[in-house]
Formats: structure tokens, sequence, C-alpha cells
């Protein structure tokens, strides 16, 4: 792409070198032992790449479009090593969106240097999409609050220092009258259930959180009482692009694979890159991925330059869903172009199939953002 900045091509260059030497080669290990691969967050850390989108003020370039970029070159060959970048960078987002002066003193630094973990909780048993309906509850105590309740796939957990976690606040049970709580992961009445076998995603563990009466002090909550989820709302709203990103990384990988497999593989005594239905299908792909990639460059560099509102929520919730429909249908025909060896573990890329499944579920489902979508166009209809 031409129209990245000296910043975003600065860091592509980097992290593509990166992700070919040092990343590529342990992608297949870490799908397929599910461990978490704390070599790939040390290089991370090596890197000092843990607060790309921040203000300079944090270490960071104030770019999410680098952002976005590292993700994806990352994705480009292991969706886990990709996704150790997001799941530090989500809690981050929040705490600099709705923290104190205090909060962000005390949390954000180690966060930026890495010698801090966290991750991010809101699903609940019966409420995924609908994140106003949780049930978690915190009820203020002396102080501070006692927080109850069960969480559901909050990945990074189980290897966390803390959790930044969504409770009801205030009398009654109104639906979305949620603040977001700092929770350390060693207090007591808080325990991380095992780790979910997953489809997909799976070096990043995901873990269920039972919370017994957890008291966390008031200077935990993060924002004023009922005023603090709107603003953390926001701030994932703006970081979206990056999961669009996540999908892009993968599609381009699959992509990457099918172009190498068809140059190396003969049927009938030619090579595959000799049929033309798989020449279509080679095309149909690179097309679908570089309209993803423009899509998820052009709400990233809006963000950048201070979109806010329906605008962005727009050009944002498009990229997202749109970059990993084109993730799920670039790898379906990526296994097709594998044949048999497509379904086999012995191949990579029934990997970018599975993960590619996860990116059109998480971050808002493709179907709350073909919602969003819908109700932005309507609400924008002029006669």
């Amino acid at each position: 792409m031409t129209n990245l900045t000296p910043t975003a091509l600065e860091t592509q260059a980097l992290i593509r070198r990166v992700a070919r030497d040092r990343v590529a080669s342990r992608a297949d290990e870490i799908d397929k032992s599910a461990e978490y691969p704390q070599d790939m967050f040390d290089l991370l850390r090596e890197l000092g790449i843990f607060t790309l989108p921040f203000p300079a003020e944090y270490g960071g370039q104030d770019s999410l479009l680098a952002g976005c970029v590292a993700v994806e070159e990352l994705g480009r060959v292991c969706y886990n090593t990709g996704y150790l970048l997001v799941v530090q960078w989500t809690p981050f987002g929040a705490i600099m969106a709705a923290g104190t002066a205090e909060q962000r003193q005390r949390f954000l630094p180690g966060l930026a240097s890495g010698e801090l973990r966290a991750a991010f909780s809101i699903t609940e048993p019966q409420s995924g999409s609908d994140v106003a309906g949780i049930k978690t509850r915190a009820v203020k105590a002396d102080g501070g609050y006692r927080l109850n309740g069960a969480k559901i796939w909050c990945t990074n957990a189980a290897v966390s220092d803390f959790i930044v976690l969504a409770a009801k606040t205030g009398e009654g049970d109104l639906r979305g009258q949620i603040n977001f709580f700092i929770v350390p992961t060693d207090s007591p009445g808080l325990t991380i259930g095992p780790k979910e076998d997953k489809l997909g995603a799976r070096g990043v563990p995901s873990s269920p959180l039972f919370l017994e009466d957890v008291f966390l002090p008031a200077e935990n909550m993060l924002g004023p009482e009922g005023g603090g989820f709107k603003q953390v709302m926001q701030a994932l709203a703006l970081s979206r692009p990056i999961i669009a990103a996540r999908a892009v990384g993968l599609a381009q990988g699959a992509l990457d694979h099918s172009l190498r497999f068809m140059h190396e593989r003969q049927a009938f005594n030619q090579p595959l890159t000799d049929f033309q239905g798989l020449r279509w299908m080679l095309a149909d792909m690179a097309m679908g991925v570089e309209a993803a990639r423009g899509l998820t460059y052009k709400a990233a560099a809006m963000t950048d330059a201070g979109v806010r509102g329906k605008d962005l929520a727009q050009a944002a919730a498009i990229a997202k869903a749109f970059s990993s429909d084109t993730a799920m249908k670039v790898a379906t025909d990526a296994v097709q172009i594998f044949g048999a060896s497509g379904i086999s573990n012995d191949f990579p890329i029934n990997r970018y199939f599975r993960d590619a499944k996860v990116v059109q579920i998480v971050e808002g489902s493709n179907q709350i953002q073909r919602n969003i979508i819908a109700k932005n166009l309507i609400d924008g209809f002029e006669a």
C-alpha cells in the first residue's frame, strides 16, 4: 500500500522482517500445543511495541494505523502472536480513556513495558452481544465495592496481573447502568476457571471467571459511577480497526500459502498455477484482501486524524465485518485449493480457517456490526 504514513511504513518493514525470521516457525506449534507463547510475548516486549497506537508520553507512536500494520504483519504468519498485542492494548486503552491520573500512573507504565499483563472482561453466560444485559453486580461497601457474578471467555485472564471487568452499579437492575473495575487476579474471592479448548486463537487462553464477594477499593473503579462504561466503550469503538487488521493478516497469510502450494504442486502433469479455475480463485482472494486492507487502513487513518462519532463508527464497523468475512472466505477457498491436504493437520492452512472463524465472532459479531451499519444508514437518511 502506498498510502501508509512514514511511521506505519517503518513499522511494517520491521514487523514483517521479525514475523518472517522469528515468528513464522513457531506458529504451528503454538496452535497445536495450545500453550501460552511466552517466548513470543518476550519478543514483542523486546521490540517495545506494546504502546504502538498510544501517545508518546506512554512510549507509543500515537498511530492506530501503525498498530494495525503490526497486527496484520504478525497475523499473516501467526494469529496468536498478533493477538498478544491486542489483549494488551484493550485494557491499556480502557484505562487511558476512563482512568484517573493516579490509575494511569499505577498501571500504564507496566503495561507499556510488558512488566504487567492484563485482560478485559464483559461477556457472561447469558449475555454475549447483549452487553447491557450483564448481571455481575458491584455493591457499595465500606471503602469500596463488593463484586459477585460470573464471566466467560475472558481472554488472557490466566496469565494476567489484573482484569478490567464490567459490573452493574447503582440501585435496582437497570440495563446499562455499568462500570468497569480494575480487579487484581490475586483478589480473594476471584476464581479463574480452566481455559477453554478453542477452535482457533488457541495460544492465548480464554477462561471463565467466578466472583464471590470480591472486595475492591473505590479507587479501582474506572470513571464516575454510571459514567465510566460509556468512556471505555467509546475507546473500544476507536480501536475496532485493529480487529479488522487481524482479519486482513489472516486473509493475506492464507493467500500466501495458497500461492506457494500452487507453485509447488502438480496435477495431470501440470503445475496447479496453469489451471484457470484455480487462477480465478486466487484473483478473487487477492481482490478481497486488497479491499479489506483499504477499508481497514481508512478506518485507522480516520481515528488518527481525530474523526469521531457516527462517521468513525460506520467506517470501523464496515472494516471489521467486511475484513473478517473476507478472511473466512479466503481461508475457505485456500482449504479448497489445498484439497485433502487442507484438512490435514500436517499443513498450516487449516489453522487459518479456524482462526478466521473466530474473528467473525469476537469483538462484536458481524451481525452486530451489520446492525450498527444499518442503523447509521437509516438514522442518517434524508429524503
